[in-house]
């Protein structure tokens, strides 16, 4: 049985299931591994990022494991389940992020989904988050079509930084009002404190650099066009 529920039997298994390693994913630049969990009968297949096969970057810390735990947390807070359970937890390489692997429609991306007028809502949410996180490398490939639906962000491991990074496909929406739905979910989140969990996986700038970009984002009510510099990741996809 392969879970893509976030519920309490998935988060069992990401934190005590016995691990077992299926392969390693080719298409990442870290060291990533899809791994099986069992639990009490229960299997669940998750996505296994190690610290120590974090490849080393100048404008980066290391530990970008917890940046994916963050991007987890930070999607919970606003409500907006746009990112896959996501724990920290001791693995055969150390200590990493574990992720709820989504068994995607993997011919499906962004610039395929964006065709298609249902997914906006949700593409509109993935664009409000990545502002709100900073995310520097969106690629098209990080939005999946999961079996129940709904398009989920992954490998967020390139955000949160306190220098603005944002690199992004999602374009599409330049220019267009905020929905009041999701800039009341934002306003919410820096009118309170960030959630302990949240704030004890970013540096104090950090914290306070997402609260600023919450807010520039209420205050101007509308998804931002591109500036100067260099916006898009590479590759594309």
């Amino acid at each position: 049985m392969i879970l893509v529920s976030a519920g309490p039997p998935a988060l069992d298994l990401l934190t005590r299931g016995a691990i077992t390693i299926k392969g390693r994913l080719p298409w990442s630049s870290n060291a990533t591994f899809l791994v099986e969990l069992t639990l009490e009968g229960e299997t669940a297949s998750a996505v296994y990022k190690p610290e120590r096969g974090e490849r080393p970057l100048w404008d980066f810390p290391p530990g970008l494991f917890k940046r994916e735990i963050a991007a987890y947390h930070l999607s919970e807070t606003l409500g907006w389940g746009l990112v896959p359970l996501t724990v920290e937890r001791e693995g055969p390489f150390g200590e990493g992020s574990f992720q709820l692997f989504v068994p995607a429609d993997f011919e499906q991306h962004y610039f395929t989904l964006v065709e298609r007028a249902e997914y906006h809502h949700r593409l509109r949410l993935i664009c409000a988050f990545d502002l709100l996180a900073n995310n520097a490398d969106r690629k098209s490939g990080h939005c999946l079509l999961g079996p129940d639906g709904a398009i989920h962000a992954i490998d967020n491991g390139l955000c949160f930084s306190a220098e603005p990074k944002l690199r992004t496909v999602i374009w599409d929406f330049a220019g267009q009002p905020v929905p009041a739905e999701t800039l009341g979910d934002v306003r919410r989140l820096v009118d309170a404190e960030l959630p302990p969990l949240l704030a004890a996986l970013l540096a104090p700038a950090e914290q306070e650099a997402l609260l600023a970009r919450g807010r520039a984002l209420v205050a101007g009510g509308r998804f931002p066009v591109q500036s100067g510099g260099r916006h898009y990741p590479w590759p594309l996809v």
